[in-house]
């Protein structure tokens, strides 16, 4: 793994179900991958689905612990543990950006935080703050955050947003093959608009086709809006992993600047 040098990347991923954590897949290879190939973070700043509410909070304690902020999943899952340090120098760096976020202890590492990274540093040896997703703003809003935290990247912190694009729980269905044509619709239509620089458009999700379906509540696809503010326009976008689970979740992830 390459250590830091320059500006850092921007990364979402589409996290999905937890067990993502210890099973073998497209996208876990494909977080697997990222790891080996981007440069190695200084510390990790994430922007979780949930970690999400009306405030900005951000976690400053050193031992973060592991929540297990789900149920019904194998005992396999609720042993897991990624036991990465935090940052109380790195949260301290978020509130002189961002003077509206505030400290918390209340909180350690959700599963959008950890069943991603422990595939992509599976020795949890790189700190990991979290930062809480304020859904009272609007999506220019939380873009506008994303941009105050802009000069992480050049201090060698990558900011990983963790949701999904497309993400209804209550429309699942295991024996659907193909996704809702309304998930596909709003996935297809935020594609375009990352790839051709429209953040605009990201930023006013709502309006886009399908989003009522794919987007019944917010928490999951705003991380994307917060990751956007921190990308600048002529930053080349890659796709890492395309495909849908249940037929309702999107599992588009996006690399920004690599």
């Amino acid at each position: 793994m390459r250590d830091y040098e320059g500006r850092m990347p921007l990364l979402f991923a589409g996290h999905g179900s937890p067990m993502n954590a210890l099973e073998d897949n497209a996208w876990t290879a494909a977080w697997e991958a990222l790891g080996r190939e981007l440069p190695r973070p200084k510390a990790i700043l994430c922007l979780s689905a949930h970690f999400a509410g009306s405030k900005s909070l951000v976690v400053n304690v050193g031992k973060p612990e592991t929540i297990h902020d789900f149920y019904g999943f194998p005992q396999e899952l609720f042993d897991a543990r990624y036991e990465a340090p935090g940052s109380p120098q790195l949260a301290r760096r978020v509130t002189e950006l961002f003077s509206d976020a505030r400290g918390t202890d209340r909180w350690g590492l959700d599963h959008g935080a950890w069943s991603v990274l422990i595939r992509m540093y599976p020795q949890a040896d790189i700190p990991v703050v979290q930062l809480s997703l304020n859904l009272s703003l609007k999506g220019e809003e939380q873009m506008a955050i994303g941009k105050k935290l802009r000069p992480l990247r050049d201090e060698g912190i990558l900011i990983l947003g963790s949701g999904n694009v497309a993400h209804n729980l209550r429309r699942i269905n295991p024996r659907m093959k193909e996704p809702f044509p309304w998930a596909r619709a709003f996935d297809e239509a935020v594609y375009e608009r990352m790839m051709s620089g429209d953040y605009a458009g990201i930023a006013d999700f709502m309006a886009l086709p399908g989003a009522h379906e794919s987007v019944p509540t917010t928490e999951h696809f705003v991380p994307l809006p917060y990751v956007l503010g921190a990308a600048d326009k002529e930053e080349k976008v890659r796709v890492f992993s395309q495909d849908y689970v249940f037929a309702s979740l999107s599992m588009t992830g996006y690399l920004i600047g690599a």
